[in-house]
C-alpha cells in the first residue's frame, strides 16, 4: 500500500510517502522495495549545492535502470516544497523548457523515486530535504518501513 501524505506547517507545505505491506511481502516485492530504497539513497547522496536537479534524478534513475526497472519509474524524483506542494525545482530528467538550474542552500524539495510493476506492486519512498552547505538535511523523521509493525518490520534510516 502506497501512502502519500501532505500537510501545511506554519504556511509551508510538507510531503511524505511510505510503502507498507500488510503481511509478508513476496520476494519480488522485497526486491522492488530494495531497488527503490537504493535509488532513494543514491539521490539523497547526490544532493549538494551546485548540483543540477537532473543529476539527482539521474542518480535515482540509474539505480533502478541497473536493476531492470527503468520502465517502471514513470515520474520525476522530486519537486520543490514551499507555499505550494509542487514548486520549483523539479527534480526530474533534463527536459527542454524545464529549468535545470543548480540547487542552492536553503532550497527544500522532495526525493521520491518509485517503481510500479504490474503483477508485483508499487513502491515509493518520499522524504523532504533541505539543501545545506555540505549536502542536505533530511527533514522527514518517519522511518521508511515496508512491513507493518508486528509483521517483521524492517526499514532504512539515514
Amino acid at each position: 500500500m502506497v501512502l502519500d501524505f501532505g500537510g501545511v506547517y506554519d504556511g509551508y507545505c510538507v510531503d511524505l510517502t511510505r510503502t507498507v505491506q500488510l503481511g509478508v511481502p513476496s520476494p519480488a516485492l522485497e526486491r522492488l522495495y530494495d531497488a527503490v530504497d537504493a535509488a532513494h539513497r543514491a539521490a539523497i547522496k547526490t544532493v549538494r549545492p551546485g548540483v543540477r536537479p537532473s543529476a539527482i534524478d539521474a542518480a535515482a534513475r540509474g539505480v533502478l535502470a541497473a536493476r531492470g526497472l527503468a520502465d517502471a519509474f514513470g515520474h520525476g524524483t522530486g519537486h520543490g516544497l514551499g507555499l505550494e506542494v509542487h514548486e520549483e525545482p523539479r527534480i526530474s530528467r533534463e527536459t527542454p523548457g524545464v529549468p535545470d538550474d543548480p540547487i542552492e542552500p536553503g532550497m527544500v524539495f522532495t526525493i521520491e523515486p518509485g517503481a510500479y510493476v504490474p503483477g508485483v506492486g508499487g513502491v515509493r519512498i518520499e522524504d523532504d530535504v533541505l539543501v545545506v552547505a555540505g549536502g542536505c538535511e533530511r527533514l522527514t523523521e518517519a522511518p521508511s518501513l515496508m512491513r507493518a509493525a508486528g509483521a517483521g518490520a524492517r526499514g532504512s534510516e539515514y
